[in-house]
């Protein structure tokens, strides 16, 4: 929206992190307007050099995903490794409202970047920090991508898949990306409560944690019963119209209708010509005799729904108001209107590469100005420029340049 406002102007953050999920949560402050300053090492963030082609044979000029999670943002390097790294970080954090950060515990405290030097560098600084396990704990050392800690950790993995068949994998950044909205959330409020108190304030999401809060109705009912949730199958559903069913052309659909009754399974008899599955007396009446004929149903309507195609069948759903959705493939999702209509694919210019399309800000602030801003920047492109802003002379900078601290 044009000379709209956005939510986070004026606000500065320093982010020491790589890799997606910290880094995801800093594009999303980046969407919403903050001046994000990406320190990274004289190498570089490691997700800058990490293939994004696995699985099909399309050659790019630039890393697109890293595109994503660090598009809007400055990037300086500092070596921590260095003397007078560690002090360089904290001059920016002076500055600063947010400092973000991935590192394992252990490495905070050898680059002197823990909370309490953090503090004593910024009182009223936000440290957001985000890890696979916690930041204390038997597990507080572990390293996690969200593979493991997300995904396979918080229990997720062993509840995906057939019974009988191996557990399903995640898709690369899954956890991450959830885990980033956790972590934007949790900061945005200890912001607030920053401007309420003006003391710092010291948040924390995981990997695992985010993990587990996805499946927070799993975690629910085996607290309250002690007993682990199993796996479910298609093959016996819940009931018949809480499942997924293939068709004719081989693509599948999923119906997600928990509550059959009194309206959704009279209109589901009747959109695929079995009204007599609705009459009294068809033991298909209630949701307890539904559930006992699971296994039977699925045999019953696998043939039905394959003998049209998912197209027919989708006409046929809608027009007896059913819910239910296709499985889609992501360039029918890109493609359709329903996302362009919402705006969730954008695209950006990048200077040397061209204007490529990417997703845009996952949420709409009515009034304000949000959505992503521009590229990632190359590696050290601002380093002059967020030194003399925070008071740096040239002569200053040459020293650190030839010391080293700036890689």
């Amino acid at each position: 929206m044009a000379n709209a406002p956005a939510p986070l102007d004026g606000i500065r953050v320093i982010e020491v992190a790589n890799w997606l999920a910290a880094p995801a949560a800093a594009a999303l402050m980046a969407d919403l307007g903050a001046d994000v300053i990406k320190v990274e090492p004289p190498g570089g963030d490691a997700y800058r050099a990490t293939s994004v082609k696995i699985g099909f044979d399309v050659s790019f000029a630039t890393n697109y995903s890293f595109q994503l999670d660090n598009r809007g943002k400055r990037s300086i390097t500092v070596d921590l490794e260095r003397e007078g790294g560690t002090a360089l970080v904290l001059d920016l954090v002076r500055s600063a409202d947010i400092f973000i950060t991935n590192l394992l515990p252990e490495r905070r405290e050898r680059y002197g970047l823990t909370f309490d030097a953090v503090r004593a560098a910024n009182p009223r600084v936000v440290y957001a920090s985000l890890t696979g396990y916690g930041s204390h704990g038997p597990d507080a050392w572990r390293p996690g991508f969200d593979h493991a800690a997300f995904w396979a950790a918080s229990g997720i993995m062993g509840l995906v898949g057939e019974p009988l068949e191996p557990p399903a994998d995640c898709r690369s950044g899954q956890g991450d990306h959830t885990t980033s909205l956790n972590l934007l959330a949790a900061t945005l409020a200890a912001l607030r409560l920053r401007d309420n108190t003006g003391e710092a304030q010291f948040v924390e999401t995981t990997l695992q944690v985010s993990g587990m809060w996805t499946i927070a109705a799993d975690y629910a009912s085996a607290l309250a019963s002690g007993v682990d949730p199993k796996r479910a199958s298609r093959l016996a559903p819940r009931h018949p119209i809480t499942n997924h069913y293939r068709c004719r052309d081989g693509r599948w659909f999923e119906f997600a209708m928990p509550r059959p009754f009194p309206g959704y399974w009279p209109r589901f008899c009747q959109a695929i010509g079995r009204t007599d599955w609705a009459e009294p007396g068809s033991g298909a009446t209630t949701l307890d005799e539904l559930r006992e004929r699971n296994v039977a149903w699925v045999a019953e309507l696998d043939p039905i729904f394959a003998g049209k195609d998912l197209a027919a069948w989708g006409e046929i759903f809608d027009a007896h108001g059913l819910i239910w959705a296709p499985v889609a493939a992501l360039s029918e999702v890109i493609a359709s209107a329903q996302v362009r209509e919402m705006g969730w694919v954008t695209s950006l210019e990048h200077p040397t590469y061209g204007r490529f399309q990417t997703l845009n800000t996952p949420f709409v602030i009515a009034g304000s100005a949000t959505g992503a801003r521009g590229p990632a920047p190359e590696l050290g492109e601002h380093t002059a420029d967020v030194l003399r802003e925070a008071g740096f002379s040239d002569a200053a900078a040459s020293e650190l340049a030839a010391n080293g601290v700036l890689g």
